[in-house]
């Protein structure tokens, strides 16, 4: 599987935010989408996530399932953790696991994996800022699709969180999957690094 870009074109708010820009990206690998405030970080994400229409160039991925957009083989992780807070855990989750559909792991074990089994039962009100994005992570493993798309996946994490969060990205990679992550600090893995250029 190959992710790739041709001669992105990204405008915003009648604002060119990048241009002439491209990038490769392949299975096992992980890509660092690096550069300044408002370079456009997050738009490339979104971009290839089929959230924002592209103003030139084109996205491809190749050897994924010929039967499914990019966008239903994505995962987009944004800085927003989309949760119900009178939901309890497991409900948000399976919500999130019904919504996206597709191949479905086990939610107790995806709770587990990011350590909120034993809170499975809470409301997601009561969540720290530091479990709702450990809530928001589990969906990735919940529902297994190829590529990750992480905009500061990271962020609200303690020293244990990206530790975990280090596990569940190599674990992804050694089953053939790809990420995509904008990220300010090191990812814990083994990146390659795109730099995107630009003015804060």
């Amino acid at each position: 599987m190959r992710l790739t870009g041709r001669g992105l074109r990204c405008v915003r708010g009648g604002r060119q935010v990048f241009a002439g820009l491209d990038f490769d990206a392949a299975a096992c690998e992980a890509v660092a989408v690096v550069g300044a405030n408002g370079a456009g970080k997050t738009s490339l994400l979104r971009l290839i996530a089929g959230l924002l229409a592209l103003a030139g160039g084109a996205i491809a991925l190749e050897g994924g399932d010929a039967e499914l957009t990019l966008a239903e083989q994505a995962h987009y992780l944004g800085h927003r953790d989309a949760l119900k807070p009178s939901l309890s855990v497991a409900e948000n989750l399976s919500f999130w696991q019904e919504f996206l559909g597709g191949e479905q792991a086990d939610a107790q074990s995806s709770l587990a994996g990011v350590g909120l089994a034993h809170i499975a039962h809470l409301p997601a009100a009561y969540l720290s800022a530091g479990q709702r994005r450990r809530l928001s992570l589990a969906r990735l493993t919940a529902v297994r699709r190829p590529l990750w798309l992480l905009d500061e996946p990271t962020s609200a994490l303690d020293a244990a969180g990206q530790q975990m969060f280090a596990r569940l990205m190599t674990a992804h990679l050694e089953s053939g999957g790809l990420i995509v992550a904008a990220t300010h600090t090191p990812l814990g893995i083994a990146a390659r690094e795109l730099r995107i250029g630009g003015v804060a």
